[in-house]
């Protein structure tokens, strides 16, 4: 079984973890209701993606 000889420093050990952050979701605005939503998704507040209306949303 294959064990690390010696202890790995404090800056090696943070330069391997340096692409582990972790970044916000992009967001667009929806065309009609020019609400943030996410790309390419269908919009939570009024149930459109693009032209054609996909779901039935309660309350609009």
């Amino acid at each position: 079984m294959a064990v690390p000889k010696r202890r790995k420093s404090k800056a090696a050990k943070l330069s391997r973890r340096t692409h582990d952050a972790l970044t916000a979701a992009g967001t667009s605005t929806c065309s009609r209701c020019n609400q943030a939503k996410q790309p390419h998704r269908v919009c939570s507040n009024c149930g459109f993606y693009g032209d054609t209306k996909k779901i039935e949303v309660k309350g609009a």
